[in-house]
């Protein structure tokens, strides 16, 4: 015996060393540790299999070389997966001080197996079971953790007193994780969720993946396969350039641009780190998806500057321009009409002309759904630049053509962030009146099919992106308190933890938005853009309102000219309609 435990000790210890078992750390042993130790002992197995059982020694069964390692291996699994139980499931817990999360998993596939085995080693989360949709599956336990069917849950809420649950559904449809929204939201509970499979790296599932389920993943719709052909047709070997390349949409068109086989990418940004973060980001990607062929070119300039704009132009001599640029801000562009109606309508002209002289095939403008009988400078300005492109459409041998979208989800416009903010200060939530609906599609979706309209362009279109159903930003606020784990308060909650205020409306701001002005959009082969054709000033008294803002420098007379180019525009007409609701 004593020359079998000599023996196994001279191989034992060097294999376990180079093999890395040593270096497990226990409160971590899973299957990953598992395999080291199967891999250890196949090594180690080898020589002891030879030198007993196959060369044999006196007084030693030649038995032993098989039996020892096995042995040997059950009892060090063994010992490794106990002293992990109790460090981390006995030990690690009950010195634990802080407050213990009750938390049930929705999925009880293998997203949430793997899910449950990473939660293992948080002392802070609690696993009460798992929640499927099979019922078949009701009562079954999976590694040991019951599994209840989806139909029970808010029994289950309350008998378990869950605090938290997690979305273990990584290829769930936006409206399914809607229903389970709808299912919980009257009870306190935080609802977390895996990001969808491919946006995790390695495939693998762990704690660290679950993100907070962001409003973005209720409101926005299932997304649409792309028409190919209109997705290309504007930048497929081309060379592109974007205005406001490091705004919310403008970067978003640079991503997508990026991946749809554009042969030149001009970023134009005014803001020196906006183009930094926005470049750098495109130059990884490009690195990592080896496209280190597509020409990256980072121009810092603003569209107001003629000349940098008509040279950068002329030089580059881009075959489609993308106009984001803008002042978007409502309350910021009411305070400063001068420079937002400079910026947004002036620039909107260099650009126009510099791209008709430099011949560019395609010039897109993003505009807004406020520019459809606009109440705010914002608004007003937008539709003026929508005439000046229109204006230029019936000259020239550009395809001049206007895409006009309502909210996108996540942009720093939206209220999503400012609310998102002001939850997590404990409140309360702002909003200037619960009447207040408007339009929201996710910064994604909307660069896409701005693309796509921007293929079908012939001259003088203003293409109407379908937003879907108006929201009501109140529903918005509850839906979001509701999706932190906490409720609202109000006459009929005084113990809730977030107030929603009611401030009033801003200067110029709507009660609901409008996408067209007329009453007759036409369909387009895009089922979800529509598209129509719009009267504009004529030229003569365009370029006459033109000269007059060059030179204006007093904020009343230039929201004059405004409202002379833009016959609709009504300061007052919706504050009046505010008071009404009221």
């Amino acid at each position: 015996m004593q020359k079998v435990v000599l023996g196994s000790l001279l191989i034992l210890l060097p294999v376990f060393y180079f093999s890395g078992v040593y270096n497990a750390i226990f409160r971590y042993a899973g299957s990953g540790m598992m395999k080291t130790l199967a891999r250890a002992f196949v090594i180690y197995a080898v020589p002891m299999v030879l030198i007993f059982s196959v060369v044999g020694l006196a007084g030693v069964p030649r038995t032993i070389g098989v039996i020892q390692p096995i042995i040997f291996f059950i009892m060090v699994g063994f010992s490794r997966v106990t002293a992990r139980y109790l460090m981390v499931d006995i030990l690690g817990r009950n010195l634990f001080g802080g407050q213990v999360k009750t938390v049930l998993i929705y999925g009880a596939g293998s997203a949430g197996q793997q899910l449950a085995s990473s939660m293992r080693s948080e002392p802070a989360m609690r696993l009460r079971g798992y929640v499927d949709d099979d019922q078949r599956l009701n009562g079954q336990k999976l590694d040991g953790d019951r599994v209840f069917w989806s139909g029970n849950l808010p029994d289950i809420i309350c008998k378990h007193d869950i605090t938290d649950i997690l979305l273990a559904l990584p290829n769930i449809s936006r409206k399914k994780r809607r229903a389970i929204v709808d299912q919980v939201q009257k009870f306190k509970v935080h609802v977390q969720t895996l990001p969808n499979m491919k946006d995790i790296m390695d495939g693998q599932v762990s704690f660290s993946d679950i993100r907070e389920l962001d409003i973005e993943d209720l409101l926005g719709r299932e997304p649409v396969a792309p028409n190919e052909l209109l997705l290309g047709r504007t930048i497929v070997g081309k060379s592109v350039m974007v205005t406001g390349a490091g705004g919310s949409i403008g970067s978003e068109l640079c991503r997508q641009i990026l991946q749809s086989g554009v042969h030149k990418l001009l970023l134009f940004e005014l803001s020196e780190f906006s183009l930094y973060a926005i470049e750098s980001e495109l130059r990884r990607y490009a690195k990592s998806n080896n496209l280190q062929n597509v020409e990256i070119i980072p121009i810092l300039g603003s569209v107001t500057d003629a000349t940098r704009v008509r040279e950068t132009l002329a030089y580059w001599q881009p075959d489609t321009v993308f106009h984001a640029a803008a002042y978007k801000h409502v309350p910021l562009v009411e305070a400063n009409p001068v420079e937002g109606i400079r910026n947004n309508v002036l620039g909107t002209y260099e650009l126009a002309n510099a791209a008709h002289e430099a011949k560019v095939s395609d010039f897109i403008l993003i505009s807004t759904d406020k520019a459809v009988r606009p109440t705010n400078v914002m608004g007003a300005t937008k539709r003026g630049a929508e005439q000046i492109v229109q204006a230029f459409a019936k000259k020239s041998q550009t395809r001049f053509s206007m895409v006009r979208f309502g909210n996108v989800l996540g942009s720093s416009g939206s209220v999503v962030p400012l609310f998102r903010q002001q939850i997590e200060m404990g409140g309360p939530i702002t909003l200037t009146h619960r009447e207040v609906t408007r339009y929201f599609m996710t910064i994604p979706e909307a660069a896409q099919l701005v693309i796509q309209a921007g293929g079908m362009a012939k001259g003088g279109e203003v293409f109407v992106l379908d937003m879907g159903k108006a929201v009501r930003i109140i529903d918005l606020a509850n839906t979001m308190v509701q999706l932190s784990g906490l409720t609202v308060r109000d006459e009929n909650n005084p113990d809730g933890d977030i107030e929603i205020q009611e401030v009033g409306m801003r200067p110029g701001e709507k009660l609901y938005e409008e996408l067209i002005i007329g009453n007759d959009p036409k369909l387009t082969v895009h089922n979800r853009i529509m598209m129509a054709r719009e009267s504009h000033l004529d030229q003569s008294k365009l370029d006459q309102l033109l000269d007059g803002i060059r030179t204006c420098r007093d904020s009343a007379q230039a929201i004059t000219l405004l409202k002379e180019m833009v016959p609709e525009f009504d300061h007052e007409r919706d504050n009046e309609k505010a008071e009404i609701a009221s």
